[in-house]
């Protein structure tokens, strides 16, 4: 039963109450260096700082205390289209006149513009999922909610419901382990009615083709969950408008103001030190 077991798959969404250096971090800094880590990572083209970036998020999850197996397993799921994606890199990146094949494969020509355009690919994929997952792994919804209201409460004054944009990062990584348990009753019931949901994946298509008829009942009950959630908190009186306070008070270390600046000129190195 264990290709039903699909929360056990993700990484992203899921805290972890460790007691480590970054979950004792001000949520404020936290969110701050790790976006602009993100944002690096994303940016960047060059494979070494791309390389640099899997370092870094490597470094993140040692000091985070997260056990290795759990952020890699968020990497294995998605790895076939991955290496799919990589592989259409090879062939279709334009390569200079001058350069010459690497190597032929099916009698297709490799060039070096290909491979290092599908190294990069995977570099920042999957420096981008293990920053992820060191950061929804050492960041609760509690403080999460409260670092971004903290963060983007100067721009109430100016009218900006906050709020809402709070509520709406907070339901996005909330709803991902609820998709994969979902995903996860779904592939039961479709295999309790005669979907060879255990012949092995011997290929990329096979599963594409076991994947496809989830999606639409996967969409429904996504689309039905969103409904009763608004339900019930317009029920208990939900309103973005009404000013909230916090149980939770939180104080801005030397410490903290010390590893944002770590983590701003790691990003900064990741965009233009190479």
């Amino acid at each position: 039963m264990s290709q039903f077991e699909y929360l056990r798959r993700v990484s992203i969404g899921q805290y972890l109450p460790l007691d480590s250096f970054i979950h004792r971090l001000d949520p404020r800094a936290k969110i701050v260096g790790f976006g602009f880590l993100l944002i690096a990572t994303s940016i960047s083209n060059n494979l070494y700082s791309l390389a640099l970036a899997l370092l870094v998020s490597l470094t993140l999850i040692a000091a985070s205390r997260i056990p290795f197996s759990f952020a890699v397993r968020g990497l294995l799921t998605p790895l076939p289209f991955l290496l799919l994606i990589a592989t259409l890199q090879l062939v279709i990146t334009p390569h200079a006149d001058s350069s010459a094949a690497v190597f032929g494969f099916w009698r297709i020509p490799i060039y070096i513009e290909g491979i290092l355009a599908a190294l990069r690919l995977l570099l920042r994929f999957a420096s981008l999922l293990l920053i992820l997952t060191t950061f929804t792994s050492s960041l609760s919804t509690i403080e999460l909610i409260n670092g971004l209201d903290l963060l983007l409460k100067p721009l109430q004054k100016i009218g900006v419901p906050t709020a809402n944009a709070v509520l709406l990062v907070q339901l996005t990584l909330r709803f991902i382990p609820f998709l994969a348990l979902n995903a996860e009753k779904i592939a039961k019931s479709q295999a309790s009615r005669g979907a060879k949901w255990d012949t092995p994946n011997k290929n990329l298509l096979n599963r594409v083709q076991q994947i496809v008829p989830l999606i639409i009942p996967l969409f429904t009950s996504s689309l039905q969950q969103a409904e009763n959630l608004s339900t019930a908190m317009l029920a208990r009186g939900f309103a973005s408008n009404t000013a909230r306070t916090s149980m939770h008070t939180y104080h801005f270390s030397t410490r903290d103001g010390g590893v944002l600046l770590l983590l701003l000129i790691t990003a900064v190195s990741i965009l233009f030190l190479f």
